[in-house]
């Protein structure tokens, strides 16, 4: 059975808003200052606790059994749950879905999208699927569709009356996004093309709550290169789209069936097929024709997939969230066993044991830390286009780029380590369905696959995001940790600020053996390339909290007992989190230093 009772708490989530993330330098530029306050935030995120309590958490019972049927035929070949209606109508009449993909006057900042869609994801991993592709599909239209190609899907998007897909996957091509097969031919008409092809793992690739499906198609034209460099983009609707915006014949999109996985039951993975009729048509974004060969579809589907991939993150964040309200409800009413202090005493609450203490801090500590961390980079995205002065702008987009990955990868894997953690509060009954985190347990298996699995962000981070432009951006990254830990420490945090020194000692060394391997031995470069990564996630996320605890410190001084419980959370979890999940560091370090190749060298045969 899956999770159905909404246990979430918010208030981190506004002091990390609110009090902590600085948000109002954002809502001080010109893109926002005449439509948005400080206070705008409440209401949004009032009405989406509600829904995500009254509406969506209730729904989640369907999302997981009986979840998504395949029904075929070329109407509604995939059927979801009849509870998804009523949840995907409440989102769209609350403009709490797509509609924050819209990127023109009045925009919504994107970090006010974190929080809501964090709750959505903890709500219902599943069901929010269904408008986060759009969402993503939105921003890749208003960047780099003609004027035409955005009125004409845009408005109908924002609204969810049509549904949109990213259609990068095929059988023979997950990763290795060059190697697509799809084919587009042009027709008489400029810009118009003709496609055949097979998509697969198709998140949201068909499904019954929206009239239309607007697929976001790769594919090579005619004569293109070879790779990644061959690729354009399409706009394929399932049914066309006719000049004056109404809906035409079937466009020749045939789902062909959907994946019957682990987790994430509500949510429809379609396999499609394009043109088995010869008569499936779609527009090239944008403008831009192939010449010599060359395409600029990955581009334009890069804008699509790092939105996807800080997404992934929040979905991740959700999760952990539901799991650790979820495990700390458990243990304050489950009593179970004496307490070591009192063995011939009365059997206690398992609250009150030292081990389940240190698994809710430890769930606690990361929900917050990585919370953080995706926050402070949603908010990088939206000073990256509307900072007052072009090398503010430059830097902010640097600074997302370099964090992107470590949302995406970072946070879903800690995500598996801290549901199970919340599986193991709960003993013998987190193994059974009835409970939340069984199902939450399955769901956030999916985050380290899709959008690039999470050693290809692994291979990001320490390749594209380590070397672009000569290095500098990273460089400037590396150096702020050291200034923060240089110049923020107190006595009060002196000993939490001796490891931070030692870590980044420790992770400058691995940076360095990296910058080595990458000059002579490329293999141990990305045999430590995901341990890399967690190694420059947990000195970031132990700044940020570090940050938040200097923070919540001040403010215990300045309002006594007011919320005086919180702020002490904020401290124990910092201390916990900087003492216990950085340390980590040293551990990585010497596994390098040591140099163990034997996963290189161990001969094939021998995997048995």
């Amino acid at each position: 059975m899956a999770h159905s009772n909404w246990l979430y708490q918010t208030r981190d989530i506004m002091f990390q808003i609110k009090e902590w993330l600085g948000v109002e330098k954002l809502l001080g530029l010109d893109a926002y200052k005449d439509y948005y306050g400080m206070d705008d935030i409440d209401s949004f995120l009032d009405v989406n606790f509600k829904v995500c309590r009254d509406v969506m958490c209730p729904a989640n019972k369907d999302a997981d059994e009986p979840g998504a049927k395949f029904a075929g035929g070329n109407e509604h070949a995939v059927t979801t749950p009849d509870s998804f209606k009523n949840v995907y109508k409440t989102i769209m009449d609350a403009e709490l879905g797509p509609q924050f993909g819209y990127r023109g006057e009045g925009k919504i900042p994107l970090c006010w999208y974190a929080p809501i869609l964090e709750m959505q994801s903890a709500a219902s991993p599943s069901i929010v699927m269904f408008w986060c592709l759009t969402q993503g599909a939105i921003t890749v239209l208003h960047e780099f569709a003609t004027q035409k190609q955005q009125d004409l899907f845009i408005p109908k998007l924002r609204t969810g009356e049509w549904g949109g897909t990213m259609g990068l996957t095929e059988p023979g091509a997950g990763s290795e996004v060059g190697a697509v097969q799809s084919k587009a031919f042009p027709t008489d008409t400029p810009g118009k093309y003709k496609l055949t092809g097979t998509k697969c793992f198709i998140s949201s690739g068909d499904h019954d709550l929206a009239e239309n499906i607007i697929h976001l198609m790769l594919a090579k034209t005619p004569g293109a290169k070879e790779g990644t460099a061959g690729i354009s983009l399409f706009i394929v609707p399932k049914f066309w789209v006719n000049e004056d915006g109404s809906l035409g014949a079937w466009n020749d999109v045939t789902t062909m069936g959907i994946e019957h996985k682990l987790g994430i039951h509500g949510s429809t993975t379609a396999t499609l097929s394009m043109g088995e009729n010869d008569n499936c048509y779609g527009w090239m974004v944008g403008e831009a024709e192939v010449k010599d060969g060359r395409g600029i579809g990955m581009k334009q589907m890069f804008a699509y997939m790092n939105e996807e991939r800080l997404n992934t993150g929040l979905f991740s964040l959700g999760c952990i969230g539901s799991a650790y309200y979820a495990a700390l409800d458990y243990a304050k009413l489950r009593v179970q066993s004496k307490h070591s202090t009192n063995p011939k005493g009365p059997s206690v609450r398992i609250i009150e044991h030292e081990d389940v203490r240190r698994m809710l801090l430890s769930q606690k500590s990361v929900l917050e830390a990585c919370r953080a961390l995706i926050y402070k980079s949603y908010l990088y995205r939206d000073l990256a286009v509307d900072a007052a002065t072009p090398e503010e702008r430059e830097y902010y987009d640097d600074m997302f780029a370099i964090n992107n990955p470590m949302c995406k990868a970072y946070t879903s894997d800690m995500a598996r380590l801290t549901t199970g953690d919340a599986i193991q509060c709960h003993g013998g009954y987190g193994f059974t369905e009835e409970y939340a985190p069984a199902e939450l347990y399955r769901d956030v298996v999916i985050y380290g696959i899709w959008e690039g699995t999470n050693f290809i962000q692994a291979q990001d981070y320490t390749g594209r995001k380590f070397t672009m432009k000569d290095g500098a951006p990273f460089k400037k990254w590396v150096a702020e940790i050291d200034d923060f830990v240089a110049n923020k420490k107190t006595e009060a945090f002196a000993a939490e600020f001796a490891m931070m020194a030692e870590a980044m000692t420790a992770f400058k060394e691995i940076v360095n053996m990296n910058d080595a391997w990458t000059k002579g031995d490329r293999q141990m470069k990305q045999l430590f390339a995901t341990r890399t990564l967690h190694a420059g996630a947990r000195v970031y996320c132990g700044m940020l909290l570090l940050d938040q605890a200097l923070l919540a410190a001040a403010k215990m001084k300045e309002k006594g007992e007011i919320d005086a419980d919180f702020y002490k959370g904020k401290i124990a979890t910092a201390r916990f989190y900087v003492m216990n999940h950085v340390p980590d560091i040293f551990g990585y370090l010497k596994t390098m230093k040591y140099g163990d190749r034997s996963a290189i060298d161990i001969p094939e045969e021998s995997f048995m």
